[in-house]
């Protein structure tokens, strides 16, 4: 099959929510050889065995989501709830690369494209356990981007706010005039952008399009966050 990710073995992470569903199925179209992963990336162990079943592995999509506790301030946060927006978003990210990073070098090419949240980028109030795990993405993309370009690897993770997905906007809360009326208030372009725009923007980094992009977090927001 002809497209931009023909002949590619790409592994997608809970591939079942958040943004896994729309990135399989623009990728499928795209002819990329998908490896839709569903598993629970915080048991031991889960991201050594990933890894060694999904084999070869061109491109690594970095679909990791958590609830975001928000409206709770810092001083009443539970520690479970710190300890799980690290242990879903920060600790999978580098334990898959640790895994998928060495063939690539050895190849001379690959792909890490994460799912990463504008969050990182501008300050909001009482979502501080998520915040610092969307930040410390950026900052692991940022380091091993560089570390890892001179062996042809780029890594770079798009920080997204505001765009259609079951965990964070499910309908029912964008039928809320409420939540129509703050999207007015707080996005320039007025609306959410689709899970389709953003599989797209994922398609360019994943693709050979994007070879001279390296550790960047690139903000998709429309105009939340100008960067």
């Amino acid at each position: 099959m002809a497209g931009k990710l023909a002949g590619k073995r790409v592994l997608v992470t809970q591939a079942d929510d958040y943004m896994g569903p729309a990135t399989l199925a623009l990728f499928d179209t795209e002819g990329a050889e998908l490896i839709a992963d569903t598993s629970d990336l915080t048991e031991p162990g889960a991201c050594e065995a990933l890894v060694a079943s999904a084999g070869h592995v061109d491109i690594f999509i970095a679909n990791l989501a958590s609830p975001n506790y928000s409206g709770i301030p810092a001083p009443e946060l539970a520690d479970a709830d710190w300890h799980n927006a690290f242990n879903m978003m920060v600790h999978p990210l580098h334990k898959l690369c640790q895994g998928l990073i060495p063939q690539m070098m050895e190849r001379r090419a690959g792909k890490v494209v994460v799912y990463g949240s504008a969050v990182a980028l501008k300050g909001l109030k009482t979502v501080t356990a998520y915040s610092a795990a969307r930040a410390a993405q950026v900052g692991y993309v940022q380091s091993l981007g560089v570390e890892v370009a001179p062996h042809n690897v780029q890594v770079n993770l798009i920080a997204q706010n505001y765009v259609e997905n079951p965990v964070y906007y499910p309908p029912e809360l964008r039928e809320k005039e409420s939540f129509q009326n703050s999207l007015r208030r707080q996005v320039p372009l007025g609306r959410l952008a689709t899970a389709e725009e953003d599989a797209k923007f994922a398609l360019f980094l994943a693709s050979d399009d994007s070879n001279f992009f390296v550790g960047q977090a690139i903000p998709f927001t429309g105009g939340w966050v100008q960067r």
